[in-house]
């Protein structure tokens, strides 16, 4: 019998496997689809405290988000690094806004309405540099757009600014490295395996699933939900509680166009609506524009970006870019659904991003997991296991904080210097593809490469630089199975690849699967 049965491959899933397993704890896993296959890896791809969530007052949130940064980017420099955001300032600005701030701003300075004045930004600023206790970010500055580079790209009447730092993570990656260091360390994880049911016997839940074996029956001490978006209908329709608890969906999307601007600095932009989005240099040769907030209605796999959203974000990008963006710059979109607690907020935008972690026991142990955000959902995994270590006595305690994810044992700033050790070591790499492997897989990336001494050495070129090398490594190593796992997960090259390229991929796939399926059963 397993000590824990988690229910869903998100980073709250993979997370709390992770944090369990280091515990000593016997951990079971099962996602219904791919890792990451739906919130995590659909998010604005930012290790940030949450500027405008100081608005809402939810400083808690802020500061652990805040605290988080730097404790995430010590343990995984591959897959997440510093940036700098430019929010441009200009003192006629005005916004739609019911937060807790504009509406004390309206009674205290009734002048004031429709503003957020500069006085208040830098306030908001010198909060979001000193409630977290920032060491390695660099502190926020003022900068002149008339001569700064950061203002060649905007329209030239916004001619001030503030620079504020934050962090770019890689999501999907950062839930398949937890998993995988959740495996190490004892877990089973079991990608393709959708929960049927989950039914509490007299001290323990057993679990039926079906998946690429068939069907199974699993016994656990505690059952965590973490289905994100379906965490409601786990709940409901797979353990059969009635709870007055739910999630409300919210629909967040963003669309990549070509490259917009030159340099490497990321853009905070503030609508007229009250509502924020970001640009930001996305995968060398695109920018990534994004997100909206939309009550989502219906499945949460079926979340696409509309056509208004598009419209919606190249409207507000353009009231700041010199250059209209259009339908035309876009190449490629995507919209995940966030499973927020239903906090009776009035609006999809005022819905709490905090986490809020349920804990039922009439019987057998269930927690179920509401809400998080990505960059707190290590202090989110701790939070789970403070309720759950109660139920195993001796338990070890927390461990998590600044131990490296496979592939990130190496300084904060040391990824220049491991890639041109991989340049080093296997000259025949391009100048991106070193750049590409060491981003993916740090000091992993020489073992994916193996011993090879040419491009041919490492098999098929199945386009955008992906090799069979690497897909195999992905296979074996990273709980691939399909195509789309390689291209929208474990890497954003379907943006480099035809849809022929990745049709082939799809086959080669299904074909080695089969493959070792047969070699396994013989």
């Amino acid at each position: 019998m397993a000590d824990l049965f988690i229910i869903g491959g998100g980073i709250n899933g993979c997370g709390i496997a992770r944090d369990a397993s280091g515990r000593g704890l016997s951990v079971l896993l099962a996602e219904q689809g791919d890792l990451a296959q739906a919130t995590s890896s659909s998010s604005t791809k930012l290790f940030h405290g949450g500027l405008r969530y100081l608005e809402y007052f939810e400083f808690r949130l802020v500061r652990e988000a805040l605290e988080e940064r730097e404790i995430l980017l010590s343990a995984m420099p591959h897959i997440s690094w510093p940036m700098r955001f430019v929010l441009p300032y200009h003192r006629d600005m005005r916004f739609e806004s019911d937060t807790p701030t504009s509406r004390l701003l309206g009674v205290v300075m009734p002048w004031m309405k429709g503003r957020r004045p500069a006085w208040l930004i830098r306030l908001g600023l010198f909060l979001y540099d000193t409630l977290g206790g920032r060491k390695i970010l660099p502190p926020t500055r003022t900068i002149d757009l008339t001569r700064d580079a950061a203002g060649q790209p905007l329209n030239p009447k916004f001619q001030h600014a503030y620079e504020y730092s934050d962090c770019w993570v890689e999501d999907s990656r950062l839930v398949v490295l937890n998993a995988r260091d959740a495996e190490a360390r004892g877990a089973k994880i079991m990608v393709g395996t959708k929960v049927l049911s989950a039914t509490r016997a007299s001290d323990h839940w057993e679990v039926l699933t079906e998946g690429p074996e068939g069907r199974a029956t699993h016994r656990a001490k505690v059952l965590v939900n973490a289905g994100g978006p379906w965490v409601e209908d786990i709940i409901r329709n797979v353990a059969r509680i009635n709870s007055s608890e739910g999630v409300r969906l919210v629909r967040g999307s963003h669309i990549v166009t070509r490259r917009l601007y030159e340099h490497d600095r990321c853009y905070f932009f503030q609508g007229e609506d009250g509502r924020i989005i970001f640009a930001i240099p996305y995968e060398q040769d695109f920018t990534l524009i994004g997100t909206t907030d939309k009550d989502h209605q219906g499945a949460p796999k079926d979340a696409v970006c509309t056509d208004e959203e598009r419209d919606y974000l190249l409207a507000f990008a353009s009231r700041y870019f010199a250059k209209p963006v259009t339908k035309e710059d876009v190449v490629w979109t995507y919209s995940g659904v966030r499973p927020l607690y239903n906090d009776g907020a009035k609006s999809a935008t005022a819905a709490t991003r905090d986490y809020v972690l349920s804990l039922d026991q009439t019987g057998a142990p269930l927690l179920n997991v509401f809400g998080g955000k990505i960059t707190t959902y290590r202090r989110l995994a701790e939070s789970a296991m403070e309720k759950i270590v109660p139920f195993f006595p001796g338990t070890k305690g927390k461990w998590t904080a600044r131990v490296t994810l496979p592939g990130g044992d190496f300084p904060v700033d040391g990824a220049d210097a491991l890639i041109a050790a991989l340049r080093a070591a296997h000259p025949y790499l391009s100048e991106y593809l070193s750049a590409r492997l060491i981003r993916a897989y740090g000091t992993e990336a020489m073992t994916v490469l193996g011993s090879a001494s040419s491009m041919a050495d490492l098999g098929h070129d199945f386009g955008g630089t992906l090799t069979e090398a690497e897909v195999n490594w992905l296979m074996t190593k990273e709980y691939a199975r399909h195509a789309a796992d390689v291209v929208w997960r474990r890497s954003k090259l379907g943006l480099r690849m035809t849809a022929a390229q990745i049709q082939a991929l799809e086959v080669f796939m299904v074909d080695k699967t089969a493959h070792l399926t047969r070699s396994a059963a013989e």
